[in-house]
């Protein structure tokens, strides 16, 4: 009995952790329309985000993303994007026709496979924009996990899953075949921190190589959870965003306030290495 309780009390800390993400230095997100960079731009355009199809309401052939603004959900007013609507749980990346890779504390088991959908185009195109219209062929399911990984003692982290059918209108995108990416390389990282629209936030290098995951200063939340990460000179992803530290702080507001960190303090995020996901390497 001891045994078992020391196991779930591991996978419930990993679990939690895996969700806590953070900014350092400087916020460095923006929205898709206000990017400058056209590489990053395109890079979005192949990412998802993982919701549930209870927030759906659907409108012929499009879908309203329905669902509490960040301010609804107990963030201060005053934080950025704090209208709009967060309905991610978790983040993904399209790396082949049908092959999608994301967390793999976000897609755990079939059942979690079956309940979420991954929509491609979550994202506003205005600043006064709060919740996110999609046509309903951005809309995908997902058919089966290829491979996953979610060790407590390795801290490896990511799953590899086929989607419903094909996804003609994007491309897959490229990573790293071998090796490893390089401590201080500039980084950029595309997902839905908290559960927003799509944001990319760059800005960000690699602190330490580990074996399974390297640590970085990457503006994340939770919801950036399997976001690809990406080196910002080549637009090849590294690696996966799986953890980091906590994502809110109580403000004397009675809200929550981002956590703010030196651009070289607090712990860092965990980014497991693409290049762990041996399946992928052996599908293309």
């Amino acid at each position: 009995m001891i045994k078992f309780l020391l196991l779930l009390s591991l996978t419930v800390s990993m679990k939690l952790m895996a969700q806590n993400k953070v900014i350092y230095g400087e916020d460095n997100r923006v929205d898709v329309f206000e990017s400058q960079n056209s590489m990053f731009v395109e890079l979005a355009h192949s990412t998802a985000a993982m919701i549930s199809p209870e927030k759906f309401v659907v409108s012929g052939d499009e879908i309203l993303i329905n669902a509490p603004s960040m301010q609804d959900r107990g963030m201060c007013r005053s934080e950025r994007f704090s209208h709009q609507t967060a309905a991610a749980n978790c983040s993904g990346f399209l790396v082949g026709e049908k092959l999608l890779v994301t967390a793999g504390h976000c897609i755990e088991t079939q059942i979690d496979c079956d309940e979420n959908k991954w929509v491609f185009d979550y994202k506003v195109e205005n600043a006064s924009q709060a919740k996110v219209t999609v046509a309903k062929n951005a809309i995908y399911s997902c058919k089966r996990i290829i491979s996953r990984s979610l060790d407590r003692r390795t801290q490896d982290d990511f799953a590899f899953i086929e989607l419903d059918r094909p996804v003609t209108d994007r491309r897959p995108l490229e990573f790293r075949k071998s090796g490893k990416v390089e401590v201080g390389a500039k980084l950029v990282v595309i997902g839905h921190p908290t559960g927003l629209p799509t944001k990319i936030a760059d800005g960000a290098n690699v602190r330490a190589l580990r074996d399974t995951f390297f640590t970085a200063n990457l503006d994340t939340y939770g919801g950036n959870s399997g976001s690809a990460v990406f080196n910002a000179d080549t637009g090849v992803i590294e690696g996966i965003l799986v953890r980091g530290e906590n994502d809110y702080v109580n403000s004397a507001r009675g809200c929550k306030v981002s956590n703010v960190c030196p651009s070289n303090g607090c712990r860092g995020e965990d980014v497991t290495y693409i290049t762990n996901i041996r399946d992928l390497i052996s599908a293309l």
